[in-house]
């Protein structure tokens, strides 16, 4: 497997992005830098324009980040508190009841991973940091927060500022500092026939 990514071939925003576990604590999300998050994650295109995506925002300390903090994992809980916001996301999983509603999208999975990966980008382009993970109570947090039934709660995301990794808990810091590795693109980049490497 490669363990870094070669100089130029990346920006350095995508290059040096991290799913960091080490958030600064007094870090306070402002309301214009949360308000571009969303407006990134709007902005991502979906099939047929049916933006089939909700987030539920809690910012640390709000009944909101209260209420969903109970239900996470235990592997979740030494570090999604400190940061800034957590964000629950969702995606239309059915047509809704409306008279009006809009037809449902099989790709509604996929257009709400774009609209994350879009919300990712802008934080870094903030100085922000974006983790996502699914170790919560999914079905526990639909029900605690009303989501409607032709919703399905996916993902959340922890949002905050990079924190001091020399005051964190060591075990964190280390998993922080890990280099980052991926596959190499030949085993997942083809062309002629399927697991034919492209040679890129």
């Amino acid at each position: 497997m490669n363990t870094a990514v070669r100089q130029g071939d990346l920006s350095d925003l995508l290059r040096n992005r991290r799913s960091t576990r080490v958030y600064d604590p007094g870090h306070v999300l402002a309301d214009e830098d949360l308000a571009r998050l969303m407006r990134a994650a709007q902005w991502s295109p979906s099939a047929g324009n049916s933006q089939p995506w909700a987030f539920l925002v809690g910012r640390r300390g709000d009944e909101t980040h209260r209420r969903f903090l109970p239900h996470l994992s235990a592997g979740n809980t030494s570090w999604v508190p400190h940061a800034s916001a957590v964000l629950v996301s969702a995606h239309q999983a059915a047509s809704g009841p409306e008279d009006d509603a809009l037809t449902f999208s099989d790709y509604a999975m996929y257009d709400l991973g774009q609209s994350v990966a879009m919300l990712t980008v802008e934080a870094e382009l903030l100085g922000l940091t974006v983790h996502q993970f699914a170790g919560f109570g999914h079905d526990a947090v639909a029900r605690e927060f009303g989501v409607p039934p032709h919703w399905r709660v996916t993902t959340a995301l922890a949002i905050g500022a990079y924190g001091d990794p020399r005051a964190a808990d060591p075990v964190l810091a280390e998993r922080d500092e890990r280099p980052r590795v991926r596959k190499p693109m030949d085993d997942f980049v083809f062309a002629g026939s399927w697991g034919a490497g492209a040679g890129l």
